[in-house]
């Protein structure tokens, strides 16, 4: 009887041994699974252009082990919430002065990590050509809020149009205030949404530098403006549009994976190609 307890005692350890073997496989395929979705870079993105960018580097992601997903947002403060708190791997929408400004309202540490594209505000006419044809007291409506204004009027001094206090930059940023020259013109600041709309309700002869989305949405083209900023200017090296990453990521695997695709040729000619100069590559 005592060799048959024994016999039953020893099967029974031997059976929660094999059990236990099983469990620890089980527990090493779930950090398998971990370890697939460290493969994986997902991106926060504005639909348009940076999402439709992003869209062409998928490819070359997958030729170096990575899947791409791009998460797109239609306002310009989840994107951020999202990159901090690990829901985003990276974004791409912003530029430089909106992202140092939401760190600091949000006591943030996110960081730009590369310099993929500007998109050129441009000075619109209204019956007017050629700017040398403006006269005298003619109308040029701007942009109203923080960085459009300020590019705004580093727009209308390269051409001549104004001049600025002395020390002005585009970092410091500048409003109406510093214009020490208006020469001799109307200069209205609006809400930015509406410039394209009043430029169209405004008296023939008029002008209004317009951001590039919002040219784009009025159906206007680069190519028609009357001037546009320079690629190797101030504001555009200033207000390029930037993929940004937690400061622990700057120099991650997937940060460099990302930045490496989306600085090629083939990228940059895609741009080029796709938006005709109202979206332009700075890398």
């Amino acid at each position: 009887m005592k060799k048959i307890v024994t016999s039953l005692l020893a099967l029974t350890l031997v059976f929660a041994l094999v059990l236990t073997g099983c469990g620890k496989k089980e527990s090493s395929n779930s950090g398998n699974n971990s370890s697939s979705d460290d493969k994986t870079i997902t991106v926060g993105a504005s639909s348009t252009p940076h999402a439709e960018i992003l869209e062409q580097i998928k490819d070359a992601l997958a030729d170096e082990g990575y899947t791409l997903k791009v998460v797109v947002y239609d306002d310009y403060v989840l994107p951020n919430t999202a990159l901090n708190d690990g829901t985003l791997d990276a974004n791409y929408f912003q530029h430089t002065p909106y992202l140092e400004s939401f760190n600091a309202s949000n006591n943030t540490d996110l960081v730009a990590v590369a310099k993929i594209h500007y998109e050129p505000f441009g000075i619109y006419g209204n019956g007017i050509t050629d700017l040398k044809d403006l006269k005298d007291g003619a109308t040029i409506i701007i942009p109203a809020d923080d960085s459009n204004e300020t590019r705004a009027l580093f727009l209308l001094a390269q051409e001549n149009l104004i001049k600025l206090a002395d020390g002005s930059t585009v970092e410091k940023g500048v409003t109406t205030l510093d214009i020490v020259d208006d020469g001799g013109y109307n200069i209205t600041a609006v809400q930015a949404d509406t410039v394209a709309a009043q430029l169209k309700n405004a008296d023939a002869g008029s002008i209004a530098v317009i951001n590039g989305n919002y040219a784009i949405a009025a159906g206007l083209k680069i190519a028609d403006a009357l001037a546009s900023e320079d690629a190797s200017g101030e504001a555009a090296q200033t207000y390029a549009n930037v993929v940004a990453v937690r400061k622990a990521d700057v120099d991650s695997a997937k940060t460099k994976a990302l930045v490496a695709a989306l600085t090629t040729q083939k990228v940059k000619d895609y741009i080029n190609d796709t938006y005709n100069g109202a979206v332009v590559p700075i890398f």
